[in-house]
């Protein structure tokens, strides 16, 4: 007999931003203060529930914060919240605008790194991986936060700003 092999099983991930926020409207970095969805931010997520509509999931987990719930909530109905799946907290540049940030703030968000009394990324990339290393295969469909879906695509080997409301389709064996 040969030896056994390992066979990896798929697990494809949709991972939703919550809609818009008074705070992102107005450029205020948003972490872990819990702000909830503006009127244009639930009609965004009333928009993405009609995409979403035809769709089947294995699985649909939501971050415990407000705005990513409220999503869920008029998006898709009901989903499990999961503290892990929390935006990155930005400490001392919590509520902070990008003007008013110093020159050497905005580097070390540009480079996801550093933030000044915050959450190191490390932290943020340690608590994403223990969610997912416990999602098993399948379609899932998860409402997080902009940080979140930066950290894994940026392991991907893309970076880029994720809108509110938009969903970023990512696959991951496990």
């Amino acid at each position: 007999m040969g030896a056994a092999r390992m066979v990896g099983v798929r697990a494809r991930l949709w991972l939703v931003r919550h809609g818009a926020t008074a705070w992102s409207e107005a450029g205020r970095l948003t972490g872990w203060t819990d702000v909830p969805l503006s009127p244009a931010g639930r009609e965004q997520a009333r928009a993405l529930g009609r995409r979403l509509a035809a769709r089947s999931f294995d699985g649909v987990w939501t971050s415990d914060l407000t705005r990513a719930a409220e999503t869920a909530g008029l998006a898709w109905g009901e989903a499990i919240p999961d503290r892990r799946l929390r935006e990155v907290d930005f400490g001392a540049l919590e509520g902070m605008r990008w003007e008013e940030l110093s020159a050497e703030d905005r580097e070390r968000l540009i480079a996801f790194e550093g933030l000044p009394g915050g959450e190191r990324v490390a932290d943020l990339r340690r608590r994403v991986r223990g969610f997912l290393d416990a999602l098993g295969g399948g379609r899932h469909l998860v409402f997080t936060h902009g940080g979140v879906i930066r950290l894994l695509l940026r392991e991907r080997g893309c970076d880029r700003a994720i809108p509110p409301a938009s969903v970023t389709v990512v696959s991951r064996e496990v």
